[in-house]
C-alpha cells in the first residue's frame, strides 16, 4: 500500500466559469496523465466527457482522476460550479480531506463561491485557493485577493505574486524564497530577477504573509515579536499549522489555459493539504470510526454513475481500513451482501484496474454492485454506517409527458434510471393532475436531465410547466342542504337522501364530517358513504377542478327506503348535498404562497426587490454584508415557476435563490378569473 502520510485526495471547487476543470487538465498534464492540454471550448478535456458536458462547456457531474506527483498519490474530485449541478457538493466534499477552490481572477468572489466556501467551512476542511485566468484581458489579481478576506472572510497567504497580468502574465515571485519564477517557452519555469516596479509590493506583502503566519501561534508571534523575524524552517511549521486549522488559506495563482502556474499548484498541494490519516473520526449513526488503515474496513458510496459498456459504476471513498480486490462486503444500509471484482481508478471516463489493496482517503471505483445506492456505507464484517450528507433543497419542478399519447410508463421509466446518478433529481406523480413530476436545482439541470434520458433510452419526452396545486374552500357556510337520489327503472331502485350543514374552518384545520343522526333517519351502514361522497366531490373541486380543503359537514337528518337504499345511494346523496352547498355557500381559490429567499450582490437589489413586487410578492425584509444582500419575500407560486433564469437574466448569472412552501392565501379576483377560464378550457378540450 503507499505512504499514506504522502497521499492527498481533494476535492475542487469553485463557481461556474471559474477555469476549475481546466485547471485539472492542467494538473494532469503536469503530472503526465495526458500529453496535451485538452480545452472546455474544443470539448476534448479528460473530466468533461459527456455530450451534454461538451455541448454546454461546463461540467454536469463531478469528474474524478489520480495521478502521481513526486512519486506521491494523489486523488482528485472535480465538482461542478454551476448551481444546477452543484446540489451533492456536500457528498464529494464528505469524500475529501482538503479543498482546492479556484477563483476567477476577472469576476472575483461572487455570491455561488460564498456559498461554496461556507459549505467547505461547514465540513471544517482544510483549502487552499487558486486565482485562475490571470492572463485574461480584465483579471484584476488585487480585486481578487482581497475579496478572500473581505467576502470570505478567509486569512489568505499569498505564496506566489503575479508578475504581469492580462497579456503580460509571465512569471510568479515565490513569496517563500523571494525568487521570481518566469515563464518560458513550452511553460519551462527559470529564476530571474524581481521587477522593480513590485518589488516594494512584494516586500510589503511578505511582510503580512509572516505576520498572518505568526499570529495563528502564539509561540511564532513571541518568536516574531521577540526576533523581528522568522526562518524558513518556522514560517513553512507555521504554515502547515495554520492550514491543518483551517486559520490560514494559501493562495497561488495561475493561467491554466495557457499551463502557468501548474507545478506550483501541485507542490503546494502536497505540502500543505493533509493525508488522509489526519482527517477528522468519521460520524457514524452509532459511533466514531478513525480514518486508520488499521481500523476495519468501510467505505462510503458518494457517486453512482452510468457506464454504456461496464453498466453502473460505483465510486467509493474508503474511510477506513483496506479495500482489496475479490472482497465480499456488506451493505450497512439495506443489509445486503455485495461481491467486489475489480478494484478500479478513474481518469474521466478512463478505467484503470488496481491489483493492490486500497486504504484511507482513496477514491475507488466498482463495478456491477446489485443492492447498493449513493449515500450507502459498504463494510466487511461490521456495522459502522456513516451518517449521510445533507442534500441542497430542490428548488424547480416540472412536468413530463411523452410526445406521444400512451407512453408515459415508459417516459416515467427512463427518466426513474437517471435517480440513481443523480441523487438531487426526485420523480413523481400528481394524483390531481396525473402528471409525471420532476423535480430539481433549476431549470437547466431539469432540461439537460431530460436530454440525457431522451439520448440515452431513446424517448421523446415533452417538458410542461407543471400545475400550481391551487385548493379551494368555504368563505361561508351554507345551512340545511339536502343531497337527494332517486332513481326507479325497473327492478330494484336506487335511494338516498341526506341533509348537512357546511362550515369553514380555519387555515390548516383540514376536513372534519360530524355524524349527528339521531332515531336511524339514516341507518348507521349508509352513514360513511354519505362522508364518502362529499370527500369524493371535495377532491374533485368546484370552482376551477382543485380540492376543496378546511371545511367541516354536519350530516343531521335524512331518510331511507328499506329496498332501495345501499351504499352507493347515499354515496351519491352526499356528493350532490355538497354541490349544493358550494352552490349556496361563497368559495374562495387559494393560492400556494412560497418563502423565497434570494441573494445577490448589492449592486442588483433594487432589480431584484422590483421585480419580486412585480410578481406580487410581499418583501419582508433584507439583509447585507460584505457586498451581497439576502432579501426575504412572500411570493405566490404560480409567480415563480420560471424565476431562476429570469434572476440569471437579471444579474448576469450572479443571483442564487431557494424557496419552501409558506402558507396558502386567498387568490386575487383577477387571478381566479384566469385559473377558473385555465381550468375551464382544458375541461373542453
Amino acid at each position: 500500500m503507499p505512504d499514506l502520510k504522502t497521499q492527498r485526495t481533494y476535492a475542487l471547487v469553485g463557481h461556474g466559469g471559474s477555469g476549475k476543470t481546466t485547471v485539472a487538465e492542467m494538473v494532469l498534464f503536469n503530472a503526465g496523465v495526458v500529453n496535451r492540454l485538452g480545452k472546455v471550448e474544443d470539448g476534448n478535456t479528460v473530466l468533461d466527457y459527456e455530450p451534454e458536458e461538451i455541448k454546454r462547456r461546463g461540467s454536469i457531474q463531478p469528474g474524478f482522476a489520480s495521478y502521481k506527483w513526486k512519486k506521491n498519490d494523489h486523488f482528485l474530485i472535480d465538482t461542478p460550479g454551476d448551481s444546477n449541478f452543484a446540489g451533492d457538493l456536500s457528498y464529494s466534499l464528505t469524500a475529501a480531506d482538503g479543498v482546492v477552490m479556484v477563483i476567477d481572477a476577472v469576476d472575483g468572489v461572487k455570491p455561488l463561491t460564498r456559498k461554496i466556501w461556507a459549505q467547505v467551512q461547514g465540513y471544517g476542511l482544510p483549502a487552499m485557493i487558486v486565482i485562475n485566468k490571470m492572463d485574461r484581458d480584465r483579471a484584476e489579481f488585487d480585486v481578487a485577493f482581497n475579496g478572500i478576506s473581505d467576502a470570505l472572510g478567509a486569512r489568505p497567504v499569498l505564496l506566489y505574486y503575479p508578475i504581469g497580468s492580462k497579456e503580460n502574465f509571465k512569471g510568479v515571485v515565490d513569496m517563500m524564497s523571494g525568487k521570481a519564477l518566469l515563464f518560458g517557452e513550452d511553460n519551462a519555469v527559470s529564476e530571474g530577477e524581481i521587477p522593480g516596479e513590485i518589488a516594494d509590493e512584494v516586500e510589503l506583502l511578505r511582510e503580512t504573509m509572516v505576520e498572518n503566519i505568526a499570529e495563528s501561534d502564539e509561540d511564532l508571534m513571541e518568536k516574531y515579536f521577540e526576533d523581528g523575524e522568522l526562518s524558513t524552517e518556522d514560517i513553512t511549521k507555521g504554515l502547515q499549522a495554520g492550514v491543518a486549522a483551517g486559520e490560514l488559506v494559501p493562495v497561488v495563482v495561475s493561467s491554466a489555459l495557457n499551463n502557468q502556474g501548474g507545478q506550483m499548484i501541485l507542490d503546494t498541494i502536497q505540502s500543505l493539504l493533509p493525508n488522509p490519516l489526519a482527517h477528522t473520526p468519521w460520524e457514524g449513526e452509532d459511533g466514531e470510526r478513525t480514518s486508520s488503515p488499521d481500523e476495519p474496513l468501510a467505505c462510503f458510496v458518494f457517486k453512482t454513475q452510468a457506464d454504456p459498456f461496464a453498466g453502473q459504476l460505483t465510486v467509493v471513498r474508503v474511510l477506513s481500513g483496506t479495500l482489496n480486490p475479490d472482497s465480499h462486503l456488506l451493505n450497512a444500509n439495506n443489509g445486503e451482501k455485495e461481491r467486489v471484482g475489480q478494484l478500479l481508478t478513474m481518469n474521466g471516463k478512463d478505467q484503470v484496474q488496481v491489483k493492490s489493496g486500497m486504504g484511507p482517503g482513496s477514491i475507488v471505483t466498482l463495478a456491477k454492485l446489485k443492492n447498493t445506492a449513493t449515500g450507502d456505507t459498504l463494510v466487511e464484517k461490521d456495522e459502522f454506517k456513516l451518517i449521510k450528507p445533507e442534500l441542497a433543497p430542490q428548488l424547480i419542478t416540472f412536468a413530463l409527458a411523452p410526445a406521444e399519447k400512451g407512453e408515459e410508463d415508459k417516459v416515467y421509466a427512463a427518466v426513474a434510471k437517471l435517480l440513481d446518478e443523480d441523487i438531487t433529481l426526485t420523480l413523481a406523480r400528481d394524483e390531481e393532475s396525473g402528471d409525471i413530476l420532476l423535480s430539481g436545482m433549476g431549470q437547466n439541470h431539469i432540461e439537460i436531465s431530460v436530454e440525457k434520458a431522451k439520448r440515452r433510452y431513446k424517448t421523446q419526452i415533452v417538458l410542461k410547466t407543471p400545475k400550481v396545486p391551487y385548493r379551494e374552500t368555504f368563505k361561508t357556510g351554507a345551512k340545511e342542504v339536502q343531497g337527494r337520489h332517486k332513481k326507479q327503472s325497473g327492478g330494484r331502485g336506487q335511494f338516498g337522501d341526506c341533509w348537512i350543514n357546511v362550515s369553514p374552518r380555519p387555515s390548516g384545520a383540514g376536513y372534519e364530517f360530524e355524524d349527528k343522526i339521531v332515531g336511524g333517519s339514516i341507518p348507521r351502514q349508509f352513514i360513511p358513504a354519505v362522508d364518502k361522497g362529499v370527500q369524493e366531490v371535495a377532491a374533485r373541486g368546484v370552482l376551477a377542478g382543485y380540492p376543496v380543503i378546511d371545511f367541516q359537514v354536519t350530516l343531521y337528518d335524512g331518510s331511507y327506503h328499506n329496498v332501495d337504499s345501499s351504499e352507493m345511494a347515499f354515496k351519491v346523496a352526499g356528493s350532490l348535498a355538497l354541490k349544493k352547498a358550494c352552490e349556496k355557500a361563497k368559495m374562495a381559490l387559494l393560492e400556494p404562497i412560497m418563502l423565497v429567499t434570494v441573494a445577490v450582490p448589492d449592486s442588483f437589489m433594487g432589480d431584484v426587490i422590483g421585480d419580486l413586487s412585480s410578481r406580487r410578492g410581499k418583501v419582508l425584509g433584507s439583509d447585507s454584508q460584505a457586498g451581497l444582500t439576502e432579501v426575504k419575500a412572500h411570493v405566490p407560486m404560480a409567480e415563480m415557476l420560471k424565476y431562476a433564469p429570469d434572476l440569471n437574466s437579471m444579474t448576469g448569472g450572479q443571483g442564487t435563490f431557494f424557496m419552501e412552501f409558506a402558507s396558502y392565501e386567498e387568490c386575487p379576483p383577477q387571478e381566479t378569473e384566469k385559473v377558473i377560464a385555465a381550468n375551464k378550457k382544458v375541461d373542453d378540450e
